[in-house]
């Protein structure tokens, strides 16, 4: 099986799954592949993560110039922006999550990192998390802010709207995301109760 074959594959089973635990809904969120040769593969606008179709999934070459497939989502730019300021980046998964995007509708948030150390997988997967100011769907706007953080954090929340992680390969996207949505659901349910966060000296145990 070639690499584009696989990657195509993969985009649909991580789809599907994300789609079936309740993680995405409707046609929202989208995923996309780093190829080997340069090029992407991502979810076309408009399609549900549960019904993705591997041959008509949006191909980009190397210069980000449609080659192929659906018409591809408006939020494309966001994909873009991280693989450009992270050169490790292999994959990213974009959500609209409930409770990370619950987190990001929250006034008291810090814009600096919108979730506090919880748990050890937290810290390891996602580490800090930035919130990004809001800007209306499809806004290249967002692309800026997204890419001021994204050189030095892997993981960002986007104001009332969800979360974008980039990982070293659709795995660790996804693995990261997910934690990130749990301890989303974490910190709102702890919220208003006497919290014992790990200590500054226990985050730089874990190498953060």
């Amino acid at each position: 099986m070639g690499d584009e074959t696989r990657a195509r594959d993969e985009i649909c089973e991580v789809g599907l799954s994300l789609f079936s635990r309740g993680l995405t809904f409707g046609s929202t969120g989208n995923i996309s592949v780093r190829l080997s040769d340069g090029g992407w593969l991502m979810t076309p606008t408009n399609a549900s993560l549960g019904r993705l179709d591997p041959a008509n999934l949006s191909k980009f070459d190397s210069a980000g110039r449609l080659v192929s497939g659906g018409k591809p989502t408006k939020e494309a730019f966001l994909h873009f922006c991280m693989y450009k300021e992270r050169s490790d980046a292999r994959a990213v998964v974009h959500l609209h999550s409930t409770h990370s995007v619950a987190v990001s509708l929250l006034a008291d948030v810090d814009p600096r990192d919108a979730l506090p150390p919880l748990t050890a997988y937290f810290v390891m997967r996602v580490g800090h998390l930035p919130l990004a100011p809001y800007f209306p769907p499809g806004d290249e706007s967002l692309a800026k802010a997204v890419g001021a953080l994204a050189g030095e954090h892997h993981a960002v929340l986007l104001a009332n709207h969800g979360p974008v992680v980039a990982g070293a390969n659709l795995d660790a996207a996804v693995n990261a995301i997910e934690e990130l949505e749990e301890t989303a659901k974490l910190y709102l349910l702890l919220r208003g109760a006497k919290t014992r966060y790990l200590t500054r000296a226990q985050v730089e145990e874990l190498g953060e």
